[in-house]
Protein backbone atom coordinates (compact mmCIF):
# COMPACT_ATOMS: atom_id res chain seq x y z
CA UNK A 1 0.00 0.00 0.00
CA UNK A 2 1.42 3.58 -1.46
CA UNK A 3 1.87 6.16 1.45
CA UNK A 4 -1.23 8.20 0.38
CA UNK A 5 -3.47 4.83 0.68
CA UNK A 6 -2.11 4.38 4.40
CA UNK A 7 -2.56 7.63 5.47
CA UNK A 8 -5.83 8.00 4.33
CA UNK A 9 -6.38 4.01 5.57
CA UNK A 10 -5.19 4.78 8.64
CA UNK A 11 -7.51 8.21 9.04
CA UNK A 12 -10.48 6.23 8.66
CA UNK A 13 -9.66 4.09 11.36
CA UNK A 14 -8.91 7.22 13.82
CA UNK A 15 -10.76 10.04 12.12
CA UNK A 16 -13.86 10.52 9.76
CA UNK A 17 -11.24 10.47 6.66
CA UNK A 18 -8.56 12.31 5.79
CA UNK A 19 -8.23 15.73 4.80
CA UNK A 20 -6.02 16.86 1.75
CA UNK A 21 -4.92 20.38 0.98
CA UNK A 22 -4.30 22.10 -2.23
CA UNK A 23 -1.68 24.83 -3.08
CA UNK A 24 0.18 25.85 -5.83
CA UNK A 25 3.51 26.17 -6.21
CA UNK A 26 5.18 29.61 -6.07
CA UNK A 27 2.56 31.60 -4.88
CA UNK A 28 2.64 34.24 -3.79
CA UNK A 29 6.51 33.57 -4.31
CA UNK A 30 8.42 30.07 -3.88
CA UNK A 31 9.59 30.67 -0.24
CA UNK A 32 6.04 31.26 0.99
CA UNK A 33 4.40 28.38 -0.93
CA UNK A 34 6.81 25.92 0.48
CA UNK A 35 5.85 27.82 4.43
CA UNK A 36 2.60 27.62 3.43
CA UNK A 37 2.25 24.01 2.45
CA UNK A 38 4.21 22.81 5.71
CA UNK A 39 1.93 25.02 7.76
CA UNK A 40 -0.97 22.71 6.14
CA UNK A 41 0.62 19.59 7.85
CA UNK A 42 1.17 21.31 11.31
CA UNK A 43 -2.44 22.47 11.16
CA UNK A 44 -4.34 19.02 10.39
CA UNK A 45 -4.24 18.19 6.59
CA UNK A 46 -3.41 14.63 6.33
CA UNK A 47 -1.87 15.05 2.48
CA UNK A 48 -0.82 17.83 0.61
CA UNK A 49 -1.74 18.32 -3.58
CA UNK A 50 0.64 20.55 -4.88
CA UNK A 51 -0.36 22.54 -7.63
CA UNK A 52 2.30 23.16 -10.87
CA UNK A 53 1.51 26.87 -12.25
CA UNK A 54 0.41 26.21 -15.63
CA UNK A 55 -0.78 28.78 -18.64
CA UNK A 56 -3.70 27.36 -19.66
CA UNK A 57 -6.13 25.03 -17.20
CA UNK A 58 -9.11 23.97 -17.96
CA UNK A 59 -10.14 22.84 -14.45
CA UNK A 60 -9.28 26.04 -12.09
CA UNK A 61 -11.61 28.71 -10.84
CA UNK A 62 -10.85 32.38 -10.68
CA UNK A 63 -8.78 31.93 -7.25
CA UNK A 64 -6.68 29.20 -8.42
CA UNK A 65 -5.88 30.40 -11.74
CA UNK A 66 -5.03 34.36 -9.89
CA UNK A 67 -2.56 33.05 -8.02
CA UNK A 68 -1.18 30.59 -10.73
CA UNK A 69 -1.01 33.33 -12.96
CA UNK A 70 1.12 35.16 -10.01
CA UNK A 71 3.36 32.18 -9.69
CA UNK A 72 4.43 32.31 -14.00
CA UNK A 73 4.95 35.95 -13.47
CA UNK A 74 7.09 35.63 -10.94
CA UNK A 75 8.94 33.31 -12.61
CA UNK A 76 8.10 29.63 -11.99
CA UNK A 77 9.71 26.65 -13.59
CA UNK A 78 8.78 23.37 -13.51
CA UNK A 79 12.22 22.44 -11.69
CA UNK A 80 11.24 25.06 -9.11
CA UNK A 81 8.02 22.30 -8.51
CA UNK A 82 10.64 19.65 -7.60
CA UNK A 83 12.61 22.02 -5.30
CA UNK A 84 9.21 22.54 -3.59
CA UNK A 85 8.65 19.28 -2.86
CA UNK A 86 11.75 18.36 -1.66
CA UNK A 87 11.80 20.96 1.17
CA UNK A 88 8.94 20.47 2.02
CA UNK A 89 9.32 16.61 2.92
CA UNK A 90 12.51 17.67 4.62
CA UNK A 91 10.80 19.81 6.89
CA UNK A 92 7.35 17.43 7.25
CA UNK A 93 6.17 13.67 7.02
CA UNK A 94 3.40 14.07 5.15
CA UNK A 95 2.69 12.62 1.36
CA UNK A 96 2.97 14.76 -1.29
CA UNK A 97 1.14 14.72 -4.36
CA UNK A 98 2.03 16.70 -7.88
CA UNK A 99 -1.42 17.98 -9.26
CA UNK A 100 -0.30 18.95 -13.26
CA UNK A 101 -1.77 19.31 -16.47
CA UNK A 102 -0.28 16.59 -19.23
CA UNK A 103 1.46 18.90 -21.38
CA UNK A 104 3.95 20.21 -18.68
CA UNK A 105 5.08 16.49 -17.91
CA UNK A 106 5.66 15.72 -21.72
CA UNK A 107 7.60 18.62 -22.19
CA UNK A 108 9.99 17.87 -19.50
CA UNK A 109 9.94 13.80 -20.74
CA UNK A 110 7.34 11.66 -18.64
CA UNK A 111 10.35 8.86 -17.28
CA UNK A 112 12.52 12.15 -16.59
CA UNK A 113 9.53 13.87 -14.78
CA UNK A 114 9.07 10.60 -12.67
CA UNK A 115 12.79 10.05 -11.67
CA UNK A 116 12.62 13.95 -10.72
CA UNK A 117 9.49 13.67 -8.91
CA UNK A 118 10.52 10.42 -6.49
CA UNK A 119 13.93 12.24 -5.84
CA UNK A 120 12.53 14.80 -4.77
CA UNK A 121 10.47 12.60 -2.68
CA UNK A 122 7.06 12.89 -4.13
CA UNK A 123 4.24 10.56 -3.98
CA UNK A 124 2.35 10.67 -7.51
CA UNK A 125 0.82 12.72 -9.74
CA UNK A 126 -3.10 13.53 -9.73
CA UNK A 127 -3.65 14.62 -13.56
CA UNK A 128 -6.92 15.97 -14.43
CA UNK A 129 -6.48 15.76 -18.03
CA UNK A 130 -5.31 12.28 -18.53
CA UNK A 131 -7.80 9.97 -18.80
CA UNK A 132 -6.52 5.85 -18.11
CA UNK A 133 -6.82 5.41 -22.18
CA UNK A 134 -4.05 7.25 -22.88
CA UNK A 135 -1.85 7.32 -19.95
CA UNK A 136 0.30 4.23 -20.86
CA UNK A 137 3.44 5.74 -20.61
CA UNK A 138 2.62 7.57 -17.10
CA UNK A 139 1.65 4.28 -15.70
CA UNK A 140 4.62 2.75 -16.79
CA UNK A 141 6.71 5.54 -15.40
CA UNK A 142 4.93 5.89 -12.20
CA UNK A 143 5.19 2.17 -11.38
CA UNK A 144 8.70 1.96 -12.01
CA UNK A 145 9.40 4.56 -9.81
CA UNK A 146 6.55 3.53 -7.04
CA UNK A 147 4.41 6.49 -7.79
CA UNK A 148 0.78 7.07 -7.37
CA UNK A 149 -1.29 7.73 -10.27
CA UNK A 150 -4.33 9.43 -9.67
CA UNK A 151 -7.33 9.76 -12.00
CA UNK A 152 -10.49 11.46 -12.26
CA UNK A 153 -14.06 10.51 -12.13
CA UNK A 154 -16.83 12.75 -12.52
CA UNK A 155 -20.82 12.68 -12.84
CA UNK A 156 -20.85 12.67 -16.64
CA UNK A 157 -18.53 9.43 -16.41
CA UNK A 158 -19.97 6.42 -17.78
CA UNK A 159 -20.04 2.94 -15.21
CA UNK A 160 -16.83 1.79 -17.80
CA UNK A 161 -15.03 4.43 -17.18
CA UNK A 162 -15.64 4.59 -13.53
CA UNK A 163 -14.08 1.27 -13.73
CA UNK A 164 -11.46 2.56 -15.71
CA UNK A 165 -10.65 5.02 -13.18
CA UNK A 166 -10.60 2.77 -10.16
CA UNK A 167 -8.60 -0.01 -11.67
CA UNK A 168 -5.80 2.87 -12.92
CA UNK A 169 -5.48 4.70 -9.86
CA UNK A 170 -3.41 4.08 -7.09
CA UNK A 171 -3.48 6.12 -4.13
CA UNK A 172 -7.10 7.39 -4.15
CA UNK A 173 -9.64 8.15 -7.06
CA UNK A 174 -10.07 11.87 -7.02
CA UNK A 175 -13.98 12.16 -7.29
CA UNK A 176 -15.27 15.50 -8.86
CA UNK A 177 -18.24 16.68 -7.12
CA UNK A 178 -19.51 18.55 -9.44
CA UNK A 179 -19.57 19.14 -13.57
CA UNK A 180 -17.68 22.63 -13.46
CA UNK A 181 -13.94 24.65 -12.39
CA UNK A 182 -13.00 24.76 -8.67
CA UNK A 183 -14.14 26.89 -6.16
CA UNK A 184 -16.02 27.52 -2.88
CA UNK A 185 -19.56 26.89 -2.96
CA UNK A 186 -22.15 26.81 -0.44
CA UNK A 187 -23.54 23.78 -1.12
CA UNK A 188 -20.94 20.85 -1.91
CA UNK A 189 -23.19 19.23 -5.21
CA UNK A 190 -24.93 15.81 -4.06
CA UNK A 191 -23.88 14.21 -7.54
CA UNK A 192 -20.54 13.63 -5.28
CA UNK A 193 -22.36 11.29 -2.89
CA UNK A 194 -23.78 9.33 -6.52
CA UNK A 195 -20.06 9.70 -8.14
CA UNK A 196 -18.53 8.02 -4.51
CA UNK A 197 -21.98 5.10 -4.50
CA UNK A 198 -20.78 4.14 -8.40
CA UNK A 199 -17.37 3.95 -7.22
CA UNK A 200 -17.65 2.04 -4.54
CA UNK A 201 -19.80 -0.55 -6.82
CA UNK A 202 -16.91 -0.08 -9.31
CA UNK A 203 -14.16 -1.59 -6.53
CA UNK A 204 -13.07 1.59 -4.75
CA UNK A 205 -11.75 0.99 -0.98
CA UNK A 206 -10.61 4.93 -1.08
CA UNK A 207 -12.65 7.55 -3.08
CA UNK A 208 -11.67 11.66 -2.08
CA UNK A 209 -13.55 13.94 -3.16
CA UNK A 210 -13.03 17.78 -4.50
CA UNK A 211 -14.38 20.82 -5.91
CA UNK A 212 -16.53 23.19 -3.98
CA UNK A 213 -15.40 22.50 -0.43
CA UNK A 214 -14.66 25.61 1.58
CA UNK A 215 -16.16 24.67 5.56
CA UNK A 216 -15.46 22.51 8.26
CA UNK A 217 -19.03 21.21 8.35
CA UNK A 218 -18.89 20.53 4.69
CA UNK A 219 -15.20 18.35 5.07
CA UNK A 220 -17.15 16.45 7.77
CA UNK A 221 -20.17 15.69 5.50
CA UNK A 222 -18.25 14.46 2.56
CA UNK A 223 -15.86 12.49 5.08
CA UNK A 224 -19.48 10.26 6.18
CA UNK A 225 -20.08 8.61 2.56
CA UNK A 226 -16.22 9.22 1.54
CA UNK A 227 -12.03 8.35 2.62
CA UNK A 228 -11.18 11.81 2.17
CA UNK A 229 -11.81 15.87 1.73
CA UNK A 230 -10.11 17.38 -0.91
CA UNK A 231 -10.06 21.66 -0.07
CA UNK A 232 -8.18 23.89 -2.84
CA UNK A 233 -9.81 27.21 -3.17
CA UNK A 234 -10.36 27.96 0.22
CA UNK A 235 -6.87 28.09 1.20
CA UNK A 236 -5.66 29.94 -1.56
CA UNK A 237 -7.77 32.53 -0.87
CA UNK A 238 -6.60 32.56 2.77
CA UNK A 239 -2.90 32.44 1.39
CA UNK A 240 -4.02 35.60 -0.94
CA UNK A 241 -4.98 37.46 1.70
CA UNK A 242 -3.64 36.66 5.09
CA UNK A 243 -0.45 34.99 4.13
CA UNK A 244 1.01 31.97 5.65
CA UNK A 245 -0.42 32.43 9.23
CA UNK A 246 -4.04 32.92 7.43
CA UNK A 247 -3.54 29.88 6.03
CA UNK A 248 -2.60 27.64 8.91
CA UNK A 249 -5.82 28.73 11.01
CA UNK A 250 -7.87 27.77 7.87
CA UNK A 251 -6.27 24.29 7.95
CA UNK A 252 -6.81 23.65 11.27
CA UNK A 253 -10.57 25.08 11.07
CA UNK A 254 -11.19 22.59 8.20
CA UNK A 255 -9.71 19.96 10.00
CA UNK A 256 -12.03 19.79 12.85
CA UNK A 257 -14.49 18.60 10.02
CA UNK A 258 -12.70 15.16 10.02
CA UNK A 259 -13.76 14.57 14.02
CA UNK A 260 -15.84 11.81 14.83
Amino acid sequence: MSAVASTIARRNEEAAGALIGYLPVGFPNLDASVDAAVALVENGVDIIELGLPYSDPVMDGLTIQRATQTALRNGFRLRHGFEAVERIRARVDAPLLVMTYWNPVVQYGVERFATDLQSAGGAGLITPDLIPDEAAEWMSAAQSHDLDRVFLAAPSSSDARMKQAVDSSRGFVYAVSTMGITGARDDVDKAARGVVARLREAGSTSACVGLGISTAEQVADVLSYADGAIVGSRLVAALEHGGVAEVAAVAAELSAGTRR
